[in-house]
């Protein structure tokens, strides 16, 4: 089977629909990532999909869940409600409860719980474990100790549905930026650790890192990588520069007032930042949590055909990403 190198998170429709696009034109696989916020049982940000229609229109995708797990939502749940419906319509979860349980025992005891409680309701689904470094850092040595614990645990059956493992050499995320700090040392170990254990190596926030840089990290054996945020940049930015260019500053004005109110730009920048000050910046940031409000719905409206600019943009970044 071919697993896909690069898993895209579904930011937008017009991003789906981009990669259906160039998957269909190159015949490359690309799998899509949603977090909890995005896509959810009862609705997300993203085009107000539910899991089993977001399942539906991306049918040809494979599909895995970023980030399953408590208080990943947007409450401080269990996340059982949310595994459940993913295990109907998904193909890959990827299991994290290290947000809320960074101490390695009650994350370990989480991520069996969660693994078992899928297991029983669909034996096919198949897993990624650990998480990213901004979450919760790793060592070599301890992820090491995670993966023989649950083989341990779990048995044989159960553990061979994993096949996915986080590894962290350095990526990170601050407004639209990658702050991390590239460490190959880390990547050779951990991808060893994967390998030792037949599974495959991923890493996550692989954003506005340089398309070599990503090369150079497969070369080195890593096997796949998620990028997400850049990917609502574009598509941002593609709006923005056509209000621009029509001197669409009113619309400007209405798209920042709609990120600024959402609050959903606050992650990711640091205490000094000042959102009236940095209006484009805002806008940057958190533009594509708003992608679906009936506000910028009208906004939209007045530049027809501007989904296939963007879809074109996306194609763009995807195409240099497979050069």
């Amino acid at each position: 089977m071919k697993y896909p190198k690069y898993f895209i998170g579904p930011m937008s429709k017009n991003v789906v629909d981009a990669i259906q696009e160039f998957c269909n034109e190159t015949e490359n696989k690309i799998g899509l990532i949603p977090s909890r916020r995005q896509v959810e049982w009862n609705g997300g940000y993203v085009n107000n999909w539910t899991t089993e229609e977001f399942s539906k229109y991306s049918k040809n995708l494979p599909l895995k869940r970023d980030h399953a797990g408590p208080g990943q939502g947007y409450t401080d749940d269990d996340g059982f409600d949310s595994l459940a419906e993913d295990c109907k319509y998904l193909d890959y979860i990827h299991i994290d409860p290290w947000k809320k349980y960074p101490k390695y025992e009650e994350g370990l005891e989480w991520t069996i719980n969660m693994i078992e409680f899928c297991y029983n309701l669909n034996p096919d689904i198949q897993y990624e474990i650990g998480t990213e470094e901004a979450i919760r850092r790793f060592e070599p040595e301890e992820l090491e100790m995670l993966v023989n614990d649950l083989h341990v645990r779990l048995g044989y059956t159960i553990f061979n549905q994993i096949k996915y493992l986080v590894i962290q050499s350095g990526t990170s995320l601050q407004e639209n930026t990658n702050t991390g700090e590239y460490n190959k040392d880390r990547l050779l170990s951990m991808v060893e650790v994967a390998k030792s254990w037949g599974l495959l190596s991923k890493e996550h926030n692989g954003d506005y890192i340089p398309s070599d840089l990503i090369k150079e990290k497969m070369s080195l054996g890593l096997d796949s990588i998620n990028i997400a945020p850049e990917f609502g940049l574009i598509e941002t930015q593609t709006y923005i520069k056509k209000m621009e260019k029509n001197w669409d500053f009113g619309s400007i004005d209405k798209f920042w007032e709609m990120c600024y109110n959402s609050k959903r730009w606050e992650k990711w920048v640091d205490e000094g930042f000042d959102p009236k000050l940095y209006r484009r910046e805002l806008i940057e940031i958190c533009g594509h949590y708003v992608l679906s409000h009936p506000d910028f719905k009208l906004i939209k409206n007045k530049y027809p055909g501007i989904n296939k600019q963007i879809k074109t943009n996306i194609k763009n970044k995807l195409y240099e990403l497979y050069k």
